[in-house]
Order: C-alpha cells, then sequence, then structure tokens
C-alpha cells in the first residue's frame, strides 16, 4: 500500500514543488516512501472528480479488496454504467488502478487532502 496526496495547488506551486523535488534528487535526496499526488487548480474542480458517491466507492472498494466493476456496482446497489462512469473518471486522476487481473482497486493506506482556504 502507498499514499496518495490530493491538494488544490496553483500551476505554478506544482512547476515549483516539482523543480524542488529533482533538485533533491539530483543530491541523492530520495524520500523514504514515494508519495503520488494530484493537483487540482481550484476547489470546484476537486468536488466535479472526488464526489459524495465516489468516495464512498474509494472507501468500500478499499475496505473489500480489488474486484470488478460489476461486482462492485452490486455491492455499491448501484448502476452498472454510473459506477463504470466513476471508476473510469477515478482512474483518471489515479485514485483508482486496475491489479493484474484487471480488477479496479485503492492501493492507498491513506489519501491526504489539503485545501488552503486564503493566499
Amino acid at each position: 500500500m502507498r499514499d496518495f496526496k490530493v491538494a488544490i495547488k496553483s500551476l505554478d506551486e506544482s512547476m515549483k514543488e516539482s523543480i524542488e523535488f529533482a533538485q533533491q534528487i539530483d543530491e541523492g535526496v530520495f524520500p523514504e516512501q514515494p508519495i503520488e499526488r494530484v493537483y487540482f487548480h481550484d476547489f470546484k474542480t476537486l468536488l466535479r472528480y472526488i464526489t459524495p458517491k465516489r468516495l464512498v466507492l474509494l472507501e468500500t472498494l478499499h475496505s473489500s479488496g480489488a474486484m470488478s466493476v460489476n461486482a462492485l456496482a452490486k455491492l455499491l446497489q448501484r448502476s452498472y454504467a454510473n459506477v463504470h462512469e466513476d471508476v473510469k473518471t477515478l482512474e483518471l486522476v489515479g485514485l483508482i488502478e486496475r491489479d493484474d487481473l484487471k480488477r479496479v482497486c485503492v492501493p492507498w493506506n491513506e489519501i491526504e487532502t489539503t485545501l488552503k482556504l486564503a493566499a
């Protein structure tokens, strides 16, 4: 299991962080455990991707383990089409992955979200 960070940052802020990270690697400093991340440019965009139903989907999939989209839809008692669309969206931003058997899974120990209310 890995950690995943979700945050709201401007393009300039995320580029600055990337440059700092690259400089650390150049100096031979590597993180103990890599933290994968995705940044959204504003709160509204984050909420378009991480809706309440998608959050329930993530929690259910994390606690239940890898499964097919069909099995997940049945477990959630939602339509296959809607769950399939949510899975595609969450895969797009990296919150869901597929295992070797092509089942969907949430391989994260923790998803940390940071929201700044003021600049």
